[in-house]
């Protein structure tokens, strides 16, 4: 039988593997310490359980941790980690240092359902969920961790989709027997699926960030899939009746095409779409794919719609773009790790 990983289990979790083992209860709080706090790799580093209670613990669980199998280093200081997802699957993590800031990318499914377009890893097709031990995992095991200020679910998969594992994750960050980060150095990000929406908004208290890239209905359908299920305008009406006016930011991402959404007319339409929401506009430069007929804006364009914008009362930035020496776009290096496996069984 698989031994249980440790490392993803919330302490209530924990506390349920250590009452079927006959343990004291108090002995789940130190696990979680030795997990979370001191970030140990094996049963054996948790010294202040006593042999007898290591050894039954080893016997049906490991700690679960698994360093990265592959990394690009950019010249800018940017790394993409590559990490194992069950057999012959990996995910990615990119690690984005910056000044005093160091911010992480997590992944949450391998591959994805929404075949938004301009993804490569929507191009790979769905294959699983992650489960909470691989989340963490990816910043456990990162071996920047101690650096970490910011982790981003921006990486492959649509975390919606997978909210239970989530959500476990997000507790582990957040709470006092886990990271015991403040939900504002973390931010979610979401094409919007019906389905967790409003869970995740009343469930975590961290920050939010749509995928828009754009603010007409149809042109959205054509982007991204998922906008027929779940439009961009439902969406909106849901969010003000939220309150995003204090620590809790609302972010809007919208990656600039060239020729498809750059125009002020698009900036207009935004305006009109995000009226009265407390929210702001990342706009983001396309990191070209392969087999994709779409090729990012220029700066002096994007430069336009951001002050357009900003100055009609949309705060607006342009989210500088970061390891473009390194497969930029999310899902290049993990698909190409996954291809070259294919060819070493031809």
């Amino acid at each position: 039988m698989p031994k249980q990983t440790l490392l993803g289990l919330t302490l209530a979790e924990l506390q349920e593997v250590v009452k079927r083992l006959g343990m004291p209860g108090f002995a789940a709080k130190q696990i979680a310490s030795w997990l979370y706090d001191k970030k140990v790799n094996s049963i054996d580093e948790m010294t202040n359980l006593s042999l007898k209670h290591r050894e039954l613990l080893k016997d049906v669980c490991e700690v679960g941790a698994d360093a990265p199998v592959d990394a690009m280093r950019s010249a800018d200081g940017t790394v993409k980690y590559l990490y194992r997802a069950g057999e012959k699957h990996f995910v990615e993590a990119v690690y984005i240092p910056d000044e005093e800031r160091a911010t992480l990318c997590v992944s949450s499914q391998v591959g994805c359902k929404m075949n938004c377009k301009f993804c490569m890893t929507g191009k790979q097709g769905f294959t699983a969920n992650l489960t909470a031990n691989q989340i963490i995992n990816q910043i456990s095991s990162l071996p920047e961790r101690d650096n970490l200020t910011n982790v981003v679910m921006m990486g492959m998969g649509e975390p919606l989709d997978n909210l239970d594992e989530v959500l476990k994750a997000l507790d582990i960050m957040t709470s006092s027997y886990g990271y015991g980060w403040s939900p504002k150095r973390i931010t979610l990000s979401t094409v919007g699926l019906r389905k967790g929406f409003q869970r995740f908004i009343e469930e975590s208290e961290c920050h939010l960030a749509i995928s828009l890239h754009s603010p007409v209905v149809m042109q959205r359908r054509e982007l991204m899939p998922a906008e027929k299920a779940f439009s961009i305008t439902e969406m909106v009406d849901l969010l003000k009746n939220y309150d995003f006016s204090k620590q809790r930011r609302l972010s809007f991402e919208y990656i600039v095409f060239k020729g498809v959404n750059d125009s002020l007319l698009y900036a207009k339409e935004l305006l009109k779409l995000l009226r009265g929401l407390d929210c702001r506009i990342n706009l983001i430069r396309f990191h070209a794919i392969p087999g994709v007929d779409l090729e990012g804006a220029d700066m002096e364009t994007m430069t336009k719609l951001r002050d357009y914008l900003t100055s009609h009362g949309l705060f607006t930035t342009i989210r500088a773009s970061r390891g473009e020496d390194i497969f930029a776009a999310c899902g290049m290096l993990s698909t190409a790790k996954q291809e070259a496996n294919k060819q070493e069984l031809i």
